[in-house]
């Protein structure tokens, strides 16, 4: 072991009339497990914030929609789909119907988008989410049309699996202006922690859907799946070149532009003020040592009369900086991790989903979020631990010697 690693170790633990220098020490550690304690869980909620409502949204829609300009119904969806899909590079596309319409049960009316989908084509999430019965769209030959809607929208109409609530759909065509009303049988609840969802979108099959609001063979649009997310702007550009009047290309982030505007709002201001917490942790860093130059002035002189070069006195206030900063930073990669984990277990701190769009606050634990703050924690502090080293190493031998 080289001799200056050997010397900061033993200045940095507590011996008689130290105790005082060892209670800094501990005050800078803390400091530094604070401070990067909480910017790794703030990025950790803020990339859970943005990865839940991204997987939400496109749960309920999807990468890209293709809609009919000023919502006309589209002809020949089987014949666009296989056009799509052999022209694109997209994962999956499915066809479905989407309207506004009015449900009824013995306790209640409320408004409801009813969405019609495909079972056999079907790439949302919705499955993801239920929490009682099953996602189950399709009925049996001569039976009720099946029904999926959320639970608040349960709650606010006082009906259960197995219950039956009445849908009154009214078609956009001229020649048909009265309600077309039906009746559905709930198969399924789900949740998805995001109000707005939760309490409008019902689920049925594409062929009901087509019924209620009287639009055999077509669709009111397409949800597409594309293999990246980055590839969606220009799949919904193509698409809409590619199908033509009135096909048109949305994005998630386009269809949802407020929402997505707000998450990068949130994402911008906070990693800087957090960074400003690490860099006031680090400074504490500056004190200890200095702390520990006065005190050790005596010391530093006999050494320097041994021999010891300047680089070496240096080198033994820059360990023991270092020494602290690796510590704390340790300690506060465990006190971040055991926070992070808590919180997806238990869910200890709930959210109102009517305004922050799910009901408990999300963590997403990433790898680069440990290691990002961790490196620039170290550098911070060894940044901050030049001062007392260069104001140590440029001592006199024979003034420290006599220092008192």
């Amino acid at each position: 072991m080289h001799y200056t690693s050997l010397i900061a170790r033993r200045y940095l633990h507590s011996q008689r009339n130290q105790r005082f220098v060892s209670f800094i020490t501990a005050i800078a550690i803390l400091g530094v497990t604070l401070g990067t304690a909480t910017l790794i869980v703030a990025l950790s909620v803020l990339g859970g914030f943005e990865k839940e409502i991204t997987e939400k949204v496109i749960g309920f829609t999807s990468h890209v929609q293709i809609v009919g300009f000023q919502n006309q119904p589209l002809k020949n969806p089987d014949s666009s789909m296989r056009l799509l899909e052999d022209r694109l590079p997209i994962a999956s596309v499915a066809p479905f119907v989407s309207r506004e319409a009015l449900i009824r049960s013995r306790e209640g009316v409320d408004g409801v988008l009813l969405k019609g989908l495909d079972p056999t084509r079907d790439n949302s999430f919705i499955s993801r989410y239920m929490v009682e019965g099953a996602y189950e769209l399709e009925r049996e030959d001569g039976g009720i049309p099946h029904l999926v809607i959320g639970r608040k929208l349960a709650s606010k109409l006082a009906v259960d699996v197995g219950d039956r609530a009445t849908i009154f759909g009214l078609s956009r065509g001229f020649e048909q202006t009265s309600p077309r009303v039906m009746q559905f049988r709930i198969v399924g609840i789900y949740e998805s922690g995001m109000a707005e969802y939760d309490d409008v979108y019902a689920f049925t099959a594409l062929r009901d859907a087509q019924i209620l609001f009287q639009l055999p063979g077509a669709v009111t649009g397409y949800d597409i799946m594309v293999r990246s997310l980055d590839q969606a702007q220009a799949v919904a550009d193509s698409a809409t070149d590619l199908l033509g009047y009135p096909h048109y290309g949305r994005t998630v982030f386009e269809n949802y532009r407020n929402l997505f505007s707000w998450i990068e709002l949130q994402k911008k201001p906070v990693p800087i003020i957090l960074f400003l917490i690490i860099v006031v942790a680090t400074v504490n860093i500056v004190g200890t040592l200095l702390m520990l130059v006065l005190d050790k002035i005596r010391e530093i002189g006999v050494l320097r009369s041994l021999g010891a070069t300047r680089w070496g006195i240096a080198r033994i206030f820059l360990r023991q900086g270092l020494m602290i900063a690796v510590t704390g930073t340790i300690l506060g990669n465990i006190l971040a991790f055991s926070l992070c984990f808590a919180q997806l277990e238990f869910r200890f701190f709930s959210l109102p989903s009517d305004i922050y769009f799910m009901n408990s606050v999300p963590i997403l634990l990433r790898p680069e979020y440990f290691l990002g703050v961790s490196a620039v924690t170290i550098v911070l502090c060894l940044l901050t631990a030049l001062v007392p080293a260069r104001l140590a190493a440029r001592l006199n031998p024979v003034t420290a010697i006599r220092f008192t």
